[in-house]
């Protein structure tokens, strides 16, 4: 064994989920859900439309509380500790795990403005030339620096909608977060864009954790590690993605890998 070898860590679980339940009012959207989010990989979350997966996301920054009538219980950790602990700042919480859309949400500001926007809230970045930093290393990791980089002046909202996805991406890592959480982030972009948020997701996952919510399975297949499978609220599977699409052990998976429902 090289040395090198020596020195990976275990992967071990960033996110711990423990009997979460979500109501919306008196629904019960989502019911006793167990599930570990594995550091440094992708795990995508698929099952039919209202299953649960989008509310479960939503779990993991707490953008549920920004839902009247929506009620978490439960318990969900970070790195071992409790994110709906009261004395816990949310915003902090939400600096260390990113969220990016189903369609893409640029603010109607600059590119630049957009993507410095996340550091200058929290603090980063006190100098122009820290700013600039954030901002190339951002738009390069999200893979749109050289697309963009002679037109940082210009409105977000005038790219394409592929670049503009991607621009919500360094958004979203620019205040450096250790998972980032995607609800359906190819759903409103055409093939060649959703090639190309893949290949970027793949690249992420060395630095980062990722949560992917996907209607789309052979996406699931293609960019996650670990799969979920969620039905009527309830998560039916968890494990390897090869294993939940070859070989799921549960019938309802099987059933809506095969299109016999969903």
């Amino acid at each position: 064994m090289d040395a090198q070898s020596n020195d990976r860590h275990e992967p071990h679980a960033k996110i711990v989920a423990r009997d979460t339940n979500v109501y919306y009012g008196q629904t019960h959207a989502l019911k006793h859900v167990d599930l570990d989010v594995m550091e440094h990989s992708v795990t995508a979350l698929i099952g039919p439309s209202g299953c649960g997966k989008s509310t479960f996301l939503r779990c993991l920054n707490r953008m549920n509380d920004t839902i009247e009538g929506c009620r978490v219980v439960g318990d969900i950790k970070l790195d071992g500790a409790d994110i709906y602990d009261t004395s816990l700042d949310v915003v902090q919480l939400r600096a260390r795990v990113g969220m990016v859309f189903q369609k893409p949400n640029p603010f109607p500001k600059s590119i630049y403005d957009n993507v410095s926007y996340g550091p200058r809230l929290h603090g980063m970045g006190r100098s122009r030339n820290e700013m600039d930093e954030i901002v190339e290393e951002s738009l390069t990791r999200a893979g749109l620096w050289n697309e963009v980089k002679d037109r940082l002046t210009t409105p977000g909202t005038g790219l394409s909608g592929g670049q503009q996805q991607r621009l919500c991406i360094a958004r979203a890592i620019a205040v450096s977060p250790e998972v980032i959480l995607m609800d359906e982030p190819c759903s409103a972009l055409d093939p060649i864009a959703t090639a190309k948020i893949e290949e970027l997701i793949d690249e992420l996952r060395v630095n980062y954790t990722i949560v992917i919510v996907t209607h789309s399975m052979q996406q699931a297949a293609r960019v996650s590690q670990k799969t979920a499978f969620f039905h009527l609220g309830n998560l039916v599977e968890t494990g390897d993605t090869h294993q939940i699409f070859t070989n799921p052990r549960d019938e309802r998976t099987q059933g809506y890998i095969t299109g016999r429902f969903g």
